[in-house]
């Protein structure tokens, strides 16, 4: 990938960038489909050609469907009339702290005060049908977070989101959108989304028409996590979408708090299970003041971050032969399982294990997990 780099990270071309959305728009490309077609083809443009071969080699049932050239360039003319910037990953305006996350979404489409990304955030995150003293405290919380120099993520989202969003205008927010720029949901939040974008911001990786549906939320709260240092959860029943964000907060490493209940009301179950678990009491803004601290003192450096993309790619790899792919398909199955199990087991190359794998992901036939796990669809 040919990109112009500075002291401050890299920035795509034009063409590059054009790429990067078709690529990522393509059938059966997620982010870590992504990346690993780019660390295996050193480029967008040379992982757009090898998409068809892949997917008829990984068996799909019909020819692979790829973002066209017209279809990206009228999402990059819509996005700059909607006054919405995408942000390669690498990029100076890409959060740092998301960048650092397994499956990074290689473009963010932001919309807003971009400059609050490069603050130190806090996601406060609850229950929808929240209760009138959650709401008053998220909205405390958040205020007093914002006052003392924090910016405020949430999911845009009924009750406690809304409340926190709301809280923290004067002093910033950055709302995670589960749709694109034009789907707001919920659409009564439309009104509390365009006030975000005075000193904070909205993003997505979602197309801008993108309608939401139900998996697109954890999918959404990945990202709410991975742009903050911490997450403070007020409110969250056993099974909530809120659990599902500090579940991936704590595989990225980040602080978890959590605001104790009543044990009687079930909208607390989740919190109190959280502290419970470890999870840091808050019932006032210093107890997540005091956490984080020391863990802001010290500056991320560039140096320590995931490269966005390799200088150039792996070495070529001859395509796998049948027993080859016949054997390592056979490894497969349901449950996840390592990639390096994959190379041992299998008795093959990395290289060799690494383009079969390639090839079911482009045919729809793979799911890639945290850790590095994959298993069949």
């Amino acid at each position: 990938m040919n990109v112009r780099e500075n002291e401050t990270g890299v920035r795509l071309t034009d063409d590059e960038r054009l790429d990067w959305l078709r690529l990522i728009r393509s059938e059966n490309v997620g982010p870590r489909t992504f990346r690993a077609l780019i660390n295996q083809f050193g480029s967008a443009q040379s992982a757009l050609a090898a998409l068809p071969s892949l997917a008829r080699r990984g068996g799909a049932s019909g020819s692979a469907t790829i973002c066209s050239r017209a279809d990206a360039e009228r999402e990059i003319k819509a996005a700059r009339s909607a006054g919405v910037s995408l942000v390669a990953l690498g990029e100076p305006l890409y959060p740092w702290r998301l960048q650092m996350i397994d499956d990074p979404p290689p473009l963010i489409a932001v919309r807003g005060h971009l400059a609050v990304l490069e603050r130190p955030m806090v996601a406060v995150v609850g229950a929808r049908n929240a209760s009138a003293a959650g709401i008053k405290l998220a909205g405390r919380l958040a205020r007093e977070l914002g006052e003392a120099g924090l910016v405020v993520a949430s999911g845009l989202a009924r009750g406690i989101d809304g409340a926190a969003h709301r809280a923290s205008l004067a002093t910033g927010t950055v709302a995670v959108l589960a749709g694109g720029h034009n789907r707001i949901y919920p659409p009564e939040h439309l009104e509390l989304a365009g006030a975000i974008l005075d000193k904070g911001a909205a993003l997505s990786e979602m197309p801008l028409d993108w309608e939401p549906r139900a998996h697109d939320f954890p999918r959404r709260n990945r990202l709410i996590s991975g742009l903050a240092v911490g997450v403070v959860v007020i409110e969250a029943a056993r099974r909530s979408g809120s659990l599902i964000t500090t579940r991936l907060a704590l595989e990225q490493g980040r602080e978890v708090f959590a605001v104790p209940g009543s044990p009687l009301d079930p909208r607390a179950e989740g919190c109190n299970g959280l502290l419970k678990q470890g999870a840091t009491l808050v019932t006032e803004v210093e107890d997540v003041i005091a956490v984080l601290r020391p863990i802001l003192g010290q500056p991320l450096e560039r140096s320590s971050m995931r490269e966005p993309e390799p200088v150039a790619p792996s070495p070529p790899a001859a395509e796998p032969g049948a027993d080859e792919r016949g054997r390592i398909v056979d490894l497969l199955g349901p449950t996840p399982v390592s990639i390096d199990d994959l190379v041992r087991l299998a008795g093959r190359s990395p290289a060799v294990v690494r383009i079969v794998l390639l090839e079911l992901e482009v045919a729809g036939r793979l799911q890639r997990h945290g850790g590095g796990l994959v298993s069949l669809v």
